[in-house]
């Protein structure tokens, strides 16, 4: 019968068959170990969208309205990173994150408009 090793620690496991860690601690280091690196990429991209997506939010309570470029700016909207991308007939390019876009109009003024489910 083939010996099972705690996949983080290699110290020999006994009990259930389908075990695959000692304890918890190693459970947890070795999925960390496993999450991170490129994956930290990942995430960093997702608190960007998060709190781009938290903006929008919060300046279209109504769900469609105007402000200006200076107060997303002001509260931290990076306009770099968004979901996706919605082009109307007319040529106006809505940049999306999630459910809550953005077109820039003149002067700085941005339309912010939630996408109908």
């Amino acid at each position: 019968m083939e010996q099972r090793v705690c996949l983080d620690c290699g110290e020999r496991l006994r009990g259930r068959a389908d075990q695959k860690f000692c304890n918890d601690s190693c459970r947890n280091s070795y999925n960390n170990k496993r999450l991170s690196g490129s994956s930290n990429f990942i995430r960093k991209i997702n608190r960007i969208l998060k709190k781009n997506h938290a903006i929008l939010e919060e300046l279209n309570p109504e769900e469609k309205t105007t402000t200006f470029k200076s107060k997303l700016e002001k509260e931290g909207f990076n306009f770099n990173y968004f979901t996706n991308t919605y082009t109307t007939k007319t040529g106006r390019i809505y940049y999306f994150c999630y459910d809550q876009g953005y077109s820039e109009l003149e002067n700085n003024k941005f339309m912010l408009v939630k996408k109908e489910e």
